[in-house]
C-alpha cells in the first residue's frame, strides 16, 4: 500500500514537474558528409562567430512611440552590395530590432500601396502631402517616421603574405651536390623535395561599412534626431601546402550580418537617447 502511494506521489511530481517544462527549441543537424571532421569543426567555428547575436536594448522595459520605418537610400556604388541589397532589407532589418526594444512598429506590409506613397512624401519633405495620409488608417497613431541609409561601403585595406619553399629548396639541393659526398648529394635532393614543397599563404581584406538613421517627426516631417555609426568587415584566406598534404580556410562575415549588426546599433543608440 506505501508502495504503491509512493508511485503515484513521485508520478505526479514528474508530471507537474513535465507541465512546467517548457518544450525545447528546435535543433537539427547536418546531413554534410564531413559533419564531424577536423575542416567541419574548423569552419563551424569561423560560422559561430558570425551567428545572430540579439542585443539586451536597455530601455526595452519602457514602451515607445508608435512609428514607421521606412525604405532609406543606399549611397554606395559598390556592385557587390548593390547586387545583393535593397532599402527593403535594411528597413526590414529595422524593424525586427525595433521591434525587440519594444517600439510600436508599424509593419509597411499592412500599409499596402500606400507606402511609396507616404515615403516619398518624407523623402522629400512634403509636410502637407504627408500629413494628408495620417488620417488615414493605422497611420492615425504613429508619432515618428523612421529610416536607416547606407552611407559608405568601401574596401579600406588587404595585406598578403606567403612563403614558397621552392627557391630555399633548390638552395639545399646545390649544397648537398657540392659536398662532394653521395650522402650528401642524396640528403641534398631529399631537403629540396621537402623544402621545395612548402607552400603557405594569407590574404586578408578589410572593408569599412557605414549607416546614417534619421528620426522624423511624423507629422512636420521635421528631422527629430540623427546619427552614424561605421563597423568593419573583415574578410580572409590561409592555406598551407607540404609534401602534397594541404589545408586552406576562408571566411568573415557577410554583408547581411554586417547591416544588421549596424542596424543592432542605431536601434540601441535610439532606444537609449530617444524613447
Amino acid at each position: 500500500m506505501i508502495t504503491t502511494l509512493r508511485t503515484h506521489l513521485v508520478a505526479l511530481a514528474c508530471g507537474l514537474a513535465l507541465a512546467g517544462t517548457a518544450p525545447a527549441q528546435p535543433s537539427f543537424e547536418s546531413a554534410s558528409p564531413t559533419a564531424g571532421t577536423s575542416t567541419s569543426q574548423k569552419a563551424n567555428a569561423t560560422a559561430d562567430k558570425a551567428m545572430y547575436r540579439p542585443v539586451e536594448y536597455a530601455n526595452a522595459a519602457k514602451k515607445g512611440p508608435a512609428l514607421v520605418v521606412i525604405p532609406g537610400e543606399i549611397k554606395s556604388t559598390n556592385a557587390t552590395f548593390m547586387q545583393q541589397f535593397s532599402v527593403n532589407n535594411i528597413a526590414d532589418f529595422g524593424e525586427l530590432e525595433l521591434s525587440k526594444a519594444n517600439f510600436q512598429v508599424l509593419e509597411r506590409t499592412n500599409l499596402g500601396p500606400l507606402l511609396d506613397e507616404f515615403s516619398l512624401a518624407y523623402n522629400l519633405g512634403d509636410p502637407a502631402k504627408a500629413r494628408s495620409y495620417l488620417g488615414q488608417g493605422k497611420l492615425r497613431s504613429t508619432k515618428y517616421v523612421v529610416k536607416f541609409d547606407i552611407l559608405k561601403t568601401e574596401q579600406t585595406a588587404s595585406a598578403q603574405q606567403g612563403f614558397d619553399g621552392g627557391t630555399v629548396g633548390r638552395v639545399m639541393g646545390m649544397l648537398g651536390a657540392f659536398s662532394g659526398s653521395l650522402g650528401g648529394a642524396k640528403a641534398g635532393a631529399i631537403g629540396e623535395t621537402a623544402v621545395g614543397s612548402v607552400k603557405t599563404g594569407d590574404s586578408t581584406g578589410v572593408w569599412v561599412i557605414g549607416m546614417r538613421y534619421k528620426i522624423m517627426d511624423a507629422e512636420t516631417t521635421q528631422q527629430v534626431a540623427q546619427g552614424y555609426t561605421e563597423e568593419k568587415m573583415e574578410v580572409g584566406a590561409t592555406g598551407t601546402t607540404v609534401m602534397g598534404v594541404s589545408s586552406s580556410q576562408k571566411g568573415g562575415v557577410g554583408l547581411d550580418t554586417m547591416v544588421q549588426r549596424l542596424v543592432q546599433k542605431s536601434v540601441w543608440e535610439i532606444d537609449s537617447k530617444y524613447k
